[in-house]
């Protein structure tokens, strides 16, 4: 590497991903850019140069000197960051940083907010995928007022070009999983698998993010304080050059991203008694299975034994509940009739979790690739039971244990 490209990398942020709020002590923020535009890349080599030239005559025509380009590059074999920092004699908004330690996308995007100085914060791929002319539709969002603004695949004027039906059902697989986990963050998205869209920096600056794999749109909604959104279409164009990134991998990072952010939204306390009292239930199910349908005791039918052991363990897992992990609200709604209708909320969503999970189970199993990974049957079947479990809790505490007015 020569000198002159060398001096242009910038050194990686470190440390906690929070997003620095602009300080008025700062004098060289008190005028801050218009834009900041993250490009995170992994061998974009051939698409790099091409993308950097078609953004910057873009903005330069709508915010010029107003924005910079900020490419993060995970230390691409293809040396993407050499390429990029060649340019920044030609490009003086262009700046690039080079991460040696650190992997992933959505990490890649927060380390470039880090160092960014835009009012406004976006993110684009840099593979030409995302039509760089979205932007001025993206910005004209922001400047309506919007927190946020994302360039969607499923509103008007939005689609995908040459996708397989197996990959569309993919697509739309992981966001019906995410609405189930996650319905007052993906709900408030048409599109929450979107990796192309602009927030304000004020809506997300010092909250501490923690993003696992590509899907970074979802933690920040999650996370930050998120009001208006825009939404705008744009059709997701294929690749003309380079590598495609998506893998099962991926798939599993989302899941796994999914739970991550269920889990510190939820009232530990609650859960994790809610937690115990199911573990009690599976007990209570396998004793009542044995009584009821054993050869050495009643040896009655199996699949009657089942739904009877099934049904007692639905009554315990009942019981405690009412009288410990949602304790509070159920004191405050006394009377036989409510706790009746309690009852009766508690079994259905029990029903729709038995079949979410053998639903799960095989999606996992059969489209997202685990039957080629080892252990793959069981540890699918440990992410739906999680997954099943989280659900089963947050209806509940939503439906059945809902806090409602009490007449004194």
């Amino acid at each position: 590497m020569n000198l002159s490209v060398s001096s242009s990398i910038l050194t990686p942020p470190c440390g906690d991903l929070i997003i620095p709020v602009f300080s008025s002590s700062d004098q060289q923020k008190k005028l801050p850019l218009k834009l900041s535009l993250i490009l995170p890349t992994y061998n974009e080599g051939k698409n790099i140069q091409q993308i950097i030239v078609i953004l910057t005559d873009l903005l330069n025509l709508i915010i010029p000197n107003n924005y910079e380009l900020i490419v993060v590059d995970d230390d691409s074999p293809d040396r993407t960051w050499e390429l990029a920092s060649a340019m920044t004699p030609e490009y003086p908004q262009l700046k690039v940083i080079r991460r040696i330690e650190e992997r992933g996308l959505s990490t890649a995007v927060i380390r470039g907010w880090q160092v960014a100085k835009g009012e406004v914060l976006a993110v684009i791929d840099a593979d030409l995928q995302h039509p760089p002319e979205i932007l001025v539709k993206l910005l004209g969002e922001i400047e309506k007022g919007a927190d946020l603004a994302v360039a969607s695949r499923h509103v008007e004027g939005g689609g995908v070009s040459d996708w397989s039906i197996v990959r569309r059902f993919l697509s739309r697989g992981a966001q019906t999983l995410g609405l189930i986990l996650l319905p007052n963050v993906l709900g408030r998205l048409s599109d929450p698998m979107s990796g192309y869209f602009m927030v304000r920096r004020e809506a997300i600056a010092g909250y501490t993010l923690a993003p696992i794999g590509y899907k970074i749109l979802i933690e920040v909604v999650a996370r930050g304080k998120i009001g208006w959104i825009g939404e705008v279409g744009y059709v997701f164009q294929e690749r003309n050059a380079g590598e495609s990134k998506v893998t099962w991998k991926q798939y599993v990072e989302y899941l796994q991203h999914l739970l991550k952010l269920r889990l510190s939204l939820l009232p530990i306390k609650q859960f994790l008694k809610f937690g115990l009292v199911g573990f009690s239930g599976v007990f209570v199910d396998m004793i009542i299975l044995y009584l009821l349908s054993d050869p050495t005791t009643l040896s009655w039918g199996l699949t009657r034994s089942k739904i009877i052991a099934a049904e007692v363990a639905i009554f315990n897992n009942f019981f405690w509940n009412d009288a410990w992990t949602f304790a509070e609200i159920s004191f405050a709604q006394k009377g036989w009739q409510k706790r009746f209708k309690r009852f009766m909320k508690f079994n259905l969503i029990c029903l729709v979790g038995l079949i979410l999970n053998v639903f799960l189970l095989n999606i996992q199993f059969n489209l997202l690739g685990f039957n080629q990974i080892p252990y793959g049957r069981y540890i699918a079947n440990f992410i739906a039971i999680a997954m099943v479990t989280i659900w089963n809790f947050w209806l509940n505490f939503k439906l059945s244990w809902r806090v409602t007015d009490v007449n004194n």
